[in-house]
């Protein structure tokens, strides 16, 4: 489950990719104007565009890198069990959201600024959570869960629920009501081969 380091890139376009990270996480892809990112990155219109053609291209470019920021949540040792991977992974979520800059879910935050799912920028974070749910579903069959299909499911609404319920409720209720849920979807944990009866 390793993660791949993100690509080597120019100076402008590092500055132009990480201003336009923070307006869009902080205010919204929509809100935030080409024109304002030019300003504050301090690069000419033709550099942004030499680099990004359209706006589209660099939330493109941010869905990405969120996706591999994301997916650097389940690198987790190679020791742990399906179920502990599980749990971790949550952990990790539970980490990210009781952050105090933390803004919600960037793919919930963007999906909800381009209701068609045919665009790009849809399709981009469709495959990011397609790549979530078949790891659950991957997970849950490893650790022979009965019903890996409708649990991996299940985790999805539980992850898109806990990535809200950190912006609107106390992070210390969110938490334990996440690590009761992923316990109940989980089902009992499996019994040592080892152990005898009597």
């Amino acid at each position: 489950m390793t993660t791949s380091s993100p690509p080597r890139r120019s100076a402008a376009w590092n500055r132009v990719f990480d201003t336009a990270t923070r307006l869009f996480y902080a205010e919204g892809v929509h809100a935030v104007g080409v024109d304002r990112i030019i300003a504050e990155a301090g690069v000419a219109k033709a550099t942004f565009y030499h680099h990004f053609p359209s706006k589209d291209d660099l939330v493109l470019a941010y869905i990405a890198e969120q996706s591999r920021r994301q997916r650097g949540l389940a690198d987790l040792p190679e020791s742990a069990s399906p179920r502990e991977a599980i749990g971790g992974v949550f952990e990790r979520m539970c980490e990210v959201g009781a952050d105090p800059a933390y803004r919600g879910c960037p793919f919930i935050n963007a999906a909800a600024e381009y209701p068609d799912p045919a665009h790009p920028v849809r399709r981009a974070i469709d495959e990011f959570r397609e790549w979530l749910r078949s790891l659950f579903r991957e997970l849950l069959t490893a650790g022979g869960h009965p019903h890996p299909d409708r649990t991996a499911q299940s985790l999805m609404l539980l992850r898109d629920g806990l990535a809200v319920g950190f912006d609107l409720d106390d992070p210390d209720h969110v938490r334990a009501a996440v690590r009761e849920t992923v316990t109940r979807l989980l089902g009992p944990a499996p019994t040592d081969p080892g152990e005898t009866n009597g």
